[in-house]
């Protein structure tokens, strides 16, 4: 209503704390056309919903005995290899912003999705999805959450951003939530994902039913990754006093129900089971009067370990946050860090950075940046102790997946660079995925993963998981505007530096084969 001014200072927590899980409520009904399931080529892979960069279409798995009062035409499917479970794939077509990238990315021979005027069908599909969300559905027990199927059951921890249509990035943010979510604490350095991470009041990081879900903070552009390990350092003393606080409570408790609660909890692995246990005990001593049991309800919140992460771009990353990064880097915390690479500063307008590779018109580089783009990744290696890994999502969602669940597993820090497709890059934003794929094919891109546990364990850190390119190099410098528009200002001068940079690519991949082979 605009009405924002109105509300006095006091009505605001002291703490800075503001709600999430606000950006359901928009319904920005942006889209000229939303996408429809056609149900009869569906093949149940969920890979639509994995690259949404909104979570605007997802599946859903029913008990047949909850689908009552449905909606007119509503559409329901028997779940594949799930004996009694229904199978619904459905839009949020007042969240979706037309993008179209899961149109695209659909591997059915026949799509098995069709984008549609929205004014047709914008307010059934809404119904539909009110519906849906409204009745219980669950996770696969068939299909695991690390597989690009099973995650897709998982409740999205974010979602409904303001980013632009077809982002390259938000997907990488949404299935990392799928993963992690509820346990997930962020430190987003600014930048465009600090623009549609944390919009006031619109806020896309979500919560579930229990109240878990993820904590967000943004900080300045360049001490990020410090403001994220002080973050991961006040949250570890807090699980730890928990922790030492539960041992003084079970030596000194003559309450054997007390003791046994609190033995079951350190036996406990799962984050589920560990809050569940947590419950029950704050459940027997809130009440208490003495200081002990006080100091165990104050901490209610640190049963489970957060799952720590710092997310920024690639000027973040590579350029003005890269002294603290590196810090970070050198630290050995247990810190979880996500670069999206989109090779230009985004939201300030496509400036260049380190990352920007040769032969790249950008902003600070009108005529092709002349200079070979930083290795982050690679540097990171050399501490030894760093888990690296270079993602592609449209390349290979596997090992994306693969990737983000070993660096959270990874005792230390873990380091992932996603490729990121950007409007500023001039293309298509529909097919950001499979420009990703073509980034990889052509070996523009290459992908690896860089795990210390390995060398633990006599092997080869080292993993190359590109293959050699299929494609030429120059197929995908001509598909962007980036590259394109050097071509036609200097073609000398562009055909000069095109010549340089598909040479790197060449040489970096043979010398990661290297790598890999020791």
């Amino acid at each position: 209503r605009l009405d924002g001014d109105s509300i006095p200072v006091s009505k605001f927590d002291p703490r800075g704390i503001v709600p999430t899980n606000t950006a359901r409520y928009e319904k920005r009904g942006v889209a000229d056309s939303i996408p429809c399931w056609i149900s009869g080529n569906c093949v149940q892979c969920n890979t639509c919903a994995f690259v949404c960069p909104h979570a605007a279409i997802r599946p859903y798995l029913i008990d047949e005995k909850d689908l009552v009062d449905m909606p007119e035409n509503m559409i329901v499917l028997d779940a594949i290899a799930e004996p009694g479970k229904k199978y619904v794939l459905q839009v949020s077509s007042k969240d979706c912003t037309g993008c179209g990238v899961c149109v695209n990315a659909c591997p059915a021979k026949n799509k098995a999705l069709e984008m549609v005027d929205a004014s047709k069908t914008m307010d059934i599909e809404a119904e539909r999805y009110e519906y849906i969300n409204s009745i219980p559905h669950q996770k696969s027990k068939l299909f695991k959450e690390t597989t690009v199927k099973g995650s897709q059951f998982n409740k999205p921890y974010f979602e409904f951003s303001g980013a632009c249509a077809g982002c390259g990035e938000t997907p990488y943010i949404k299935v990392i939530s799928q993963m992690f979510g509820d346990r997930m604490v962020v430190a987003n350095a600014t930048g465009c994902s600090s623009i549609y991470g944390g919009s006031a009041p619109a806020c896309p990081y979500a919560k579930d039913d229990q109240g878990h879900g993820v904590a967000w903070a943004n900080s300045l552009f360049e001490d990020n990754a410090e403001f994220g390990l002080g973050i991961k350092t006040g949250l570890d003393i807090k699980y730890n006093i928990l922790q030492n606080k539960l041992q003084e409570l079970q030596n000194n408790s003559d309450n054997a129900e007390i003791k046994a609660l609190i033995d079951k909890y350190f036996a406990e692995t799962t984050t589920a089971t560990k809050r569940s246990i947590g419950k029950e005990i704050i459940a027997k001593i809130e009440d208490n009067s003495d200081q002990l049991s006080k100091d165990i309800v104050t901490l209610r919140d640190h049963f489970a370990k957060d799952s720590m992460w710092i997310i920024g771009g690639d000027g973040w990353a590579y350029d003005i946050g890269y002294g603290g990064l590196d810090h970070v880097l050198a630290s050995g915390e247990n810190v979880n860090i996500l670069v999206l690479d989109t090779e230009v500063y985004s939201n300030t307008g496509g400036q260049a950075s380190k990352s920007t590779p040769v032969g790249a018109v950008a902003k600070f580089a009108a005529n092709g940046k002349r200079t070979n783009k930083k290795d982050l990744g690679l540097m990171a290696t050399t501490y030894k102790n760093v888990y690296v890994a270079k993602v592609a999502m449209g390349a290979n969602m596997a090992q994306f997946l693969t990737a983000i669940n070993e660096a959270e597993k990874y005792d230390g820090v873990s380091l992932i660079i996603a490729y990121a497709p950007c409007i500023n890059h001039g293309l298509k934003m529909s097919n950001s995925q499979l420009e990703m794929k073509k980034a990889v094919d052509t070996g523009y891109w290459h992908l690896w993963r860089y795990n210390p546990t390995l060398a633990d364990e006599g092997k080869n850190p080292f993993i190359l998981d590109s293959k050699e390119p299929t494609m030429d190099y120059n197929d995908f410098l001509m598909g962007e505007n980036r590259y394109k528009a050097l071509l036609a200002k200097d073609k000398d001068l562009a055909e000069k530096l095109f010549a340089e940079a598909k040479e790197n690519a060449k040489s970096t991949y043979e010398y990661y084969k290297s790598l890999a082979e020791k």
